[in-house]
């Protein structure tokens, strides 16, 4: 029979997975504890979750967040770093990790529904974040249209321009 605390991190894990936009899953044997404490803070201000759990207890909360493609990653020392919708802030955390120590090393991770190898972390690591690439979409899209407004401002000032000539010019024979 399972033991209440473990029911209870087993439920917790199944949720936060379920919850989670993103999934990292790492190797963290010797990392240093004052190490482990720098990069679970930094993680902590980016809105990511590390875990470590018995890989029994992942295994099983994985299971019942549909996440079976991770299961064959939780062996030996496990830690999981779980984020809200952006992963790029937690993938440029552990690859500076990663850069500067070695460690943790990266097993896989998923993003939204997909899982990526541990070689896909420096390129995510490397993409602005999610705000910069939605204003770069925005801006692109942005931009043909205010071309297309400031041309027809420009049509329309001309436009304006020359029925003023023409009023200006036929008030002056008139006037003569």
């Amino acid at each position: 029979m399972a033991r209440p605390e473990k029911v209870q991190i087993v439920e917790t894990m199944t949720r936060e997975f379920q919850e989670a936009g993103s999934v990292f899953v790492a190797d963290y044997a010797g990392l240093k504890v004052a190490d482990a404490t720098e990069l679970r803070r930094k993680l902590r201000e980016a809105g990511v979750r590390l875990r470590v759990v018995k890989n029994t207890l992942l295994r099983r909360a994985a299971g019942e967040a549909g996440l079976d493609d991770l299961l064959p990653f939780f062996k030996g020392p496990t830690a999981v770093a779980m984020g809200p919708d952006d992963p790029i802030p937690a993938a440029r955390i552990l690859q500076e990790f990663a850069t500067r120590l070695e460690l943790p090393k990266v097993r896989t991770f998923r993003v939204e529904s997909r899982r990526y190898e541990p070689t896909d972390l420096k390129i995510l690591a490397s993409l602005p974040s999610r705000e910069v690439l939605l204003a770069q979409v925005v801006a692109a899209v942005e931009s043909p249209i205010s071309g297309f407004v400031g041309t027809l401002d420009a049509i329309i000032r001309e436009l304006i321009g020359t029925v003023d000539a023409l009023a200006e010019k036929g008030g002056a024979a008139a006037a003569s």
